[in-house]
């Protein structure tokens, strides 16, 4: 399907059952709240679908389950985060003969690739489809960036067309549109900054804590676009405690255990992750209960698959 690379993409999380096995009940639970919420994308696969832990074939049936489930109503996109050049292609080729709408792609995993070697990885996948593909620029977590002046030499290829700006520097936004101004539809990927990017001009949002909360996510970004930063501010304000559990090394688990308590997912995790205890997960629990407390009332329109707010 054709879409427009703007508005709220979840980076959803993958459910297990106590076996670790692939839990698509409560897979499907989850993304029927993103879509009523009004979400306008999903990224399978990512950092927080537990990419790392699931088999080739288990991303597969992932995305053919999702494309099946969501029938069009929104993009599915895959990421790809490998080791080897080729093995990132076939998942590519893949993808595309099973129906993906674009891919999400980190740079070489666990080899710190240079510049050239980060160019030519991206740039062998990007000649090996023609689906529309999205640079996940992380290198907070991921140890290599992806600088502006290789974004220079990616702009050449028609199909890469968006960024996930993590570095979790919120200049990078301005510095990207006064670069380059809309060859590439920026997408904010660190929860605690969203709001901030999204003012700042960014066209969309790779969300985590909209795993849990949708309708508040969606609403900060509708709001925003429509000029009415006030009520979009207040969201924010509130969800800022919340939105923090998106950028620690547990994010999983965090993310997981507030979809629990709203209601729309489960805290299994695959080994070698754990799920939490004690004291950590007392902290953790503190945090969205605190939140959940005092949820907003949301502005009548801001959220939901046929109301879209707009400016007055």
């Amino acid at each position: 399907m054709k879409f427009d690379w703007k508005g709220v993409f979840p980076a959803v999380t993958t459910k297990f059952t106590e076996n670790e096995d692939l839990d698509l009940e409560a897979f499907d639970i989850n993304i029927k709240a993103q879509l009523e919420a009004g979400v306008d994308g999903l990224i399978l696969g990512g950092s927080l679908g537990e990419a790392s832990v699931l088999t080739e074939d288990e991303k597969f049936t992932l995305l053919k389950h999702t494309l099946k489930l969501v029938d069009q109503k929104v993009p599915v996109i895959l990421n790809i985060a490998e080791q080897s050049t080729r093995k990132a292609v076939e998942i590519a080729k893949k993808a595309y003969e099973f129906g993906a709408d674009g891919l999400m792609l980190l740079p070489p995993m666990r080899y710190n690739a240079d510049e050239n070697e980060t160019i030519a990885y991206l740039t062998a996948i990007a000649e090996s489809t023609p689906l529309p593909i999205m640079i996940y620029n992380n290198p907070v977590d991921y140890k290599i960036e992806i600088t502006l002046d290789m974004f220079e030499r990616l702009k050449a290829y028609e199909n890469i067309q968006a960024i996930k700006e993590s570095t979790r520097d919120i200049i990078n936004t301005t510095r990207l549109i006064n670069r380059f101004g809309d060859r590439y539809k920026i997408f904010t990927g660190v929860d605690p900054i969203a709001t901030e990017s999204l003012i700042m001009g960014a066209h969309g949002w790779v969300a985590g804590l909209v795993d849990a909360f949708p309708k508040e996510t969606v609403a900060i970004y509708r709001l925003v676009k429509a000029g009415r930063f006030e009520e979009a501010i207040a969201i924010h304000r509130w969800f800022l405690p919340v939105l923090e559990l998106d950028i620690h090394p547990k994010l999983v688990q965090y993310i997981k255990l507030a979809e629990v308590a709203t209601g729309i997912g489960t805290e299994k995790v695959r080994a070698p992750r754990l799920p939490l205890t004690g004291a950590e997960r007392e902290k953790v629990l503190k945090i969205i209960d605190s939140a959940l407390a005092v949820r907003p009332e949301l502005p009548e329109g801001s959220w939901g698959r046929l109301n879209k707010v707009v400016a007055n």
